[in-house]
């Protein structure tokens, strides 16, 4: 079939994220990026969509509102099918929204917005315009995520007591946005990061993560949160209490400080008869435990593992894939929603394994939840009801 056609806002010079969306989204040779709004530079924009993806300069765009009125105005064998968000946290909803009103499908950047009100008006907009909305809650990819997930669900473990979920980094551990550090200056920024700093940036991630594999919904938190770095506008560490529904309990830890880790992120899951550990250093691997007999090691692709991991998977066992692939199968599976839409079909989101604008709103309750938690002396809140 035809590729899809992507445009991208941001993702520019300097820009991290940028490179990986692109590489993603063309692993599996569904998608091709055909022009861009990189900066909000035009000169910027105009010089790393030449130089940095190599498209024509009638397709690199000064703004992003050239951007969608230029491909809008062009005939349907020519224009973008979707436009990514790839901008830091304060301009995601602008975009995302204006996007979707100008009849594109959109895959975006988290945390999805600045604020919950703007996430629930995202989520009435995405409803309002039937546009397909992706969020690049890129974990969810592993095939040893999708293993984990049907294990829990599945009933493997029986009922779901515990949940331990950990994301710490060290790269914040001193001002680096003193020192013109791009990354560093908007993440610790509240103008553009939003109300929390590594909550927002690398928490939400842990949030996602528990809800996606054990189905289970946070029902409420206690937060406590600190900047430990002088000077610093938002928190660099913290750690939260979580109540699960049907009983279980939890704790995330969410760290930049943690001097000489790279990117720690772990999850396990502990039930009735059994648990499983899962760690993004070692992403190929899942650890399952049982009380009467030796814990196992299942293996991305190997033997044994379940059908919807095996299919999560590009390559033999052995050969291990990482960041972007997992990135990329949200792409997959987001290309599919695309082409259901485009031929008029109605999406069900229940077809499609990829995290969509309601798994956003999630984030952004979760992000105020905390802030506001901590904010008052690590008080237990409830988690608002908002599906």
């Amino acid at each position: 079939m035809p590729k899809l056609r992507m445009g991208m806002i941001g993702g520019g010079e300097g820009s991290f994220i940028g490179a990986v969306h692109r590489i993603a989204a063309e692993l599996d040779g569904q998608i091709e990026l055909v022009g861009g709004a990189f900066s909000s530079d035009p000169e910027r924009s105009k010089r790393s969509g030449e130089a940095l993806y190599g498209l024509p300069s009638d397709r690199c765009y000064g703004s992003f509102e050239e951007l969608l009125a230029s491909e809008s105005s062009l005939g349907s064998e020519d224009r973008v099918h979707f436009i990514v968000i790839a901008t830091p946290n304060h301009v995601h909803y602008a975009h995302a929204k204006a996007a979707l009103e100008a009849g594109f499908h959109v895959m975006s950047d988290k945390p999805m917005t600045y604020s919950l009100d703007e996430a629930l008006d995202l989520r009435d907009t995405v409803d309002r315009t039937g546009k397909v909305f992706g969020l690049t809650h890129n974990y969810t990819g592993y095939p040893m995520i999708k293993e984990a997930r049907h294990l829990v669900r599945g009933g493997a473990f029986g009922k779901v007591r515990r949940i331990n979920i950990e994301y710490i980094q060290g790269w914040l551990s001193t001002p680096e946005e003193a020192g013109g550090n791009k990354q560093a200056e908007w993440r610790t920024d509240p103008a553009r990061s939003g109300a929390a700093g590594c909550m927002g940036d690398i928490g939400t991630h842990g949030e996602n993560l528990a809800e996606y594999v054990t189905g289970l919904r946070i029902e409420s938190l206690c937060a406590d949160l600190t900047t430990f770095v002088p000077g610093r506008r938002l928190e660099d560490d913290g750690n939260v209490l979580l109540r699960f529904e049907g009983g279980a309990k939890g704790v995330l830890s969410a760290s930049q400080i943690a001097v000489g880790v790279e990117n720690g992120l772990t999850l396990r899951v502990y039930g009735e008869t059994g648990g499983l550990e899962w760690s993004q250093m070692e992403p190929n691997s899942l650890i399952v435990r049982w009380p009467d007999r030796p814990y196992e090691v299942r293996r991305t692709g190997a033997a044994g593992v379940s059908e919807v991991s095996v299919a999560a998977s590009r390559i033999p066992p052995g050969h291990p894939e990482g960041f972007l692939e997992a990135f990329a199968l949200l792409y997959r599976n987001f290309a599919s929603a695309v082409r259901e839409a485009e031929t008029g079909k109605a999406v069900r989101a229940e077809d499609h394994d990829f995290p969509t604008v309601n798994d956003g709103v999630r984030g952004m309750q979760f992000i105020e939840t905390v802030v506001a938690s901590s904010h008052q002396g690590a008080t237990w809140l409830d988690f608002p009801k908002q599906s």
